[in-house]
């Protein structure tokens, strides 16, 4: 039976470990996203590959397109498709929130951090159903958009390896949040957020 909110007020049964307000999200991403950990190492690095195949494809389509053309499709990728890809992701995120059996899902933006996200107002999830939630995103999306460099043509093989690199480095959030559950593999943990208050609690079974 999956837990309710009530359940992990339960102290002979669950202890709170971290209670984060919204407004000190980045805080929290950026203190993960330094804990050297194989994740992290693997996140980076495969940052570092969407890098090389965009610098890949820009060397290989080197005089073959006028400035203009190339001005634009180096605009599409750097900006107007990231735009784009927003809520295209974050819908990728509320799909699996809904499979975990979440109902009441919000998404939301604090622009003075610029970020975007996704909640569950007060559904309880494991580690699991929260790593599937975070990971979805990321994995579809660069799947999708390496089949398409491989098959288009030169500068959309150019625009789409750019938004590759920089969806990439959208996902740096989620990829904190995974390094929180990786660094506390040890704990079983269950995590809400609750989208009145705009905090995320996450506690441990004792």
């Amino acid at each position: 039976m999956a837990l309710k909110v009530g359940d992990l007020n339960d102290q002979s049964r669950f202890r709170q470990i971290q209670a984060i307000p919204y407004s000190d999200l980045i805080s929290f991403v950026l203190e993960y996203l330094r804990r050297n950990t194989w994740l992290m190492m693997l996140y980076w690095s495969l940052c570092i590959i969407f890098i090389a195949v965009a610098v890949t494809v820009r060397i290989n389509i080197a005089g073959y397109f006028s400035f203009r053309n190339l001005f634009l499709h180096s605009v599409l990728g750097f900006i107007i498709f990231p735009v784009l890809m927003i809520p295209l992701h974050e819908f990728m995120h509320v799909v699996p929130f809904w499979l975990t059996g979440a109902r009441r899902i919000r998404v939301g933006a604090d622009l003075k951090q610029y970020i975007f996200y996704v909640t569950a107002h007060r559904h309880v999830i494991k580690a699991g159903q929260f790593r599937l939630v975070a990971l979805v995103p990321y994995i579809m999306v660069s799947i999708t958009l390496l089949v398409l460099i491989f098959f288009l043509p030169g500068l959309w093989k150019w625009s789409l390896s750019v938004l590759l690199f920089v969806h990439g480095t959208m996902c740096a959030g989620d990829f904190a949040m995974l390094n929180f559950y990786f660094i506390n593999r040890h704990r079983k943990i269950y995590t809400y957020d609750d989208a009145d208050e705009k905090m995320a609690y996450f506690y441990e079974e004792i």
